[in-house]
């Protein structure tokens, strides 16, 4: 049988891995057409005529002696206006018009759909690569700025006119190039940029244990650890929310199809806090589940950095949200062992670790083609079994992070919210954010997180003899010190999203309650060297202050040192000798 130029035939089926002969002058990376149904796959392999490729949909049906059309070029991602607001497979195709179960996918964009076009430049103004051309309206706070792409510069032949285009209408010409807004990526290939930056500025998350303890600067990478039922999927979900991104991507990687729908259901009612409207308007979900095509899940997190990286080049800040990256390595561990590559620990790939840096390091602050500032932060969700923190993902993801946001099973069991481990997690980027906070004003952001952080250190190791001893054995310093770490925990740490005023936090608020506590942990120990017992100090009704972070609005920064002034009144009271009775 003849076989045309460019085509191939399929010699074996195992799974999602495909081999293939006859595909001559087939190139790694390259995309394969497979069989009637035209399944999408990528060569991974190549041994003479021999190339073994990995589907990214079911290969059910496709069996030896079906076609192999080559595409000559990767995997790439289809970038565009309709991004915003969308739900898309972990190969980026609009889920909106797909089949029950997504077997295939979903539909690819429509031509007939219009957007707004309002031009920036005019015909002979000189442009260069990365400079905005204009913008498409799309609903929401953030412009989809259409850019001047890689190697195209010089003058402007021609630009479209304000008003109603498609997908494929060129927008303007420069040169030979015409430019519209629809751009295709390969998702495994880096963006270009003009310089990376370092990363000095805080993500502010609006999440005092977060902000306060372990910072993640804004263009850095973050992990968030934990077992099932410690509220991964919430911290989420409250960062995408708050922080202070104009983009959210959120990769819903490998979950359970019913988590993944409440997450489409929870984004689709939240209002953007920083415009009213709808936060699904600057937010691009890509939903790839546990029931859908397994090699699709590990191209969704390729697609969702992509997407991060077309949205920075327009000079914006964006997060990518990846839940989880467990299951994103359990599709790399079940493709290796159908191909026969060796193991490594529990199975995984040898390249685990390349594959983890890899991704993280897409991660960054840099200045754009177009000179504009530009960020992605990562933030990847490690689900280990079991809670198991020695396990492959979660050790080796822990060397390629500037922090970790470690979930503990006994802080969510007795409803600790967040349940972020203060003694498993850590920040590398928290001198760079004293530095920056320095700068705004807050010279005492390093003492006040030392400070909460040896309060936290000191009960910790007070809890465990307490536990044996029980804590009136203890000293009365060491019972205020356990008094302590209460107060900074269930006032400081513990944060709701049922309670506007808490939901989100300021810096400044923050600060106030974090000066407030030390300050009246301070009084306390006071007192207690000056004669009180600490049994006294721990009758004491500290409710006034433990509620201020519900209570009081998020930038009233003085009714908190208000209800720290009459706290401390009252616990000095303690300490004056009581009147004598009149006979």
């Amino acid at each position: 049988m003849t076989i045309p130029d460019g085509e191939g035939r399929v010699s074996r089926v195992n799974g999602p891995l495909v081999e293939v002969t006859g595909l001559s002058g087939v190139a790694i990376s390259e995309l394969v057409e497979l069989g009637a149904n035209r399944i999408p796959a990528e060569v991974v392999a190549i041994t003479g005529d021999h190339s073994s490729l990995q589907a990214y949909e079911y290969t059910g049906g496709l069996g030896p002696g079906a076609s192999a059309r080559r595409l000559g070029h990767p995997l790439a991602a289809l970038l565009g206006p309709w991004l915003l607001g969308g739900v898309f497979d972990g190969l980026l195709r609009p889920l909106s018009g797909g089949p029950t179960w997504l077997a295939g996918g979903g539909q690819q964009v429509t031509s007939d759909r219009v957007w707004a076009w309002q031009p920036l430049t005019k015909p002979g103004d000189p442009v260069s690569p990365g400079l905005s051309l204009g913008v498409i309206d799309v609903p929401g706070a953030v412009d989809y700025r259409v850019v001047v792409p890689a190697g195209a510069s010089g003058l402007i032949d021609d630009v479209r006119p304000a008003g109603p285009v498609r997908a494929d209408d060129a927008l303007a010409r420069v040169g030979d190039v015409d430019i519209t807004m629809a751009v295709r990526w390969p998702i495994r290939v880096g963006r270009p940029f003009t310089e990376r930056l370092r990363a000095d500025q805080p993500l502010v998350t609006g999440q005092r244990v977060l902000d306060m303890l372990f910072p993640l600067a804004r263009g850095g990478t973050a992990a968030v650890p934990g077992g099932f039922g410690t509220g991964k999927t919430l911290l989420l979900q409250q960062v995408a929310k708050w922080c202070d991104a104009d983009v959210i991507i959120y990769i819903g990687c490998g979950e359970r199809g019913n988590e993944m729908a409440d997450v489409l259901d929870e984004f689709s009612q939240l209002t953007d806090p920083r415009t009213n409207g709808r936060l699904a308007d600057r937010t691009v979900i890509i939903a790839n589940t546990s029931n859908m095509p397994m090699m699709a899940r590990e191209a969704s997190v390729y697609s969702g950095i992509t997407v991060a990286e077309h949205f920075r080049d327009m000079g914006y800040h964006t997060v990518v949200i990846a839940d989880s990256t467990s299951r994103w390595a359990e599709a790399l561990r079940e493709f290796a062992s159908r191909s026969g590559a060796m193991p490594a620990e529990e199975g995984y790939p040898a390249t685990l670790a390349s594959s983890l840096a890899a991704f993280y390091e897409r991660a960054g602050v840099v200045t754009t083609l177009g000179g504009l500032l530009g960020s992605v932060t990562v933030i990847g969700a490690v689900s280990p079994p079991g809670g198991d923190m020695t396990e492959p993902v979660a050790t080796l993801t822990q060397r390629f992070v500037r922090s970790l946001w470690s979930l503990d099973h006994d802080l969510a069991y007795a409803r600790h919210y967040p349940a972020v481990s203060w003694s498993g997690s850590f920040s590398r980027d928290a001198a760079d954010m004293a530095a920056w906070y320095a700068r705004q004003g807050d010279t005492e952001w390093t003492q006040r997180r030392t400070r909460l952080e040896a309060v936290l250190a000191e009960d910790d190791r007070l809890s465990a003899f307490a536990d044996l001893v029980g804590a009136n054995s203890l000293p009365d310093r060491e019972r205020i010190a356990l008094l302590a770490g209460r107060l900074v925990r269930e006032g400081i740490l513990q944060q709701t999203a049922l309670v506007a005023n808490d939901a989100y936090c300021t810096a400044a608020k923050a600060g106030a309650l974090a000066d407030a506590f030390l300050d009246v942990i301070a009084c306390c120990l006071d007192l207690v060297d000056n004669g009180l017992a600490a049994a006294d100090v721990e009758a004491f009704d500290f409710s006034l202050l433990l509620r201020a972070s519900r209570e009081i609005p998020p930038d009233d920064v003085q009714q908190i040192e208000e209800r720290c002034r009459v706290v401390i009144g009252g616990l000095r009271a303690l300490l004056r000798p009581a009147p004598l009775e009149q006979p």
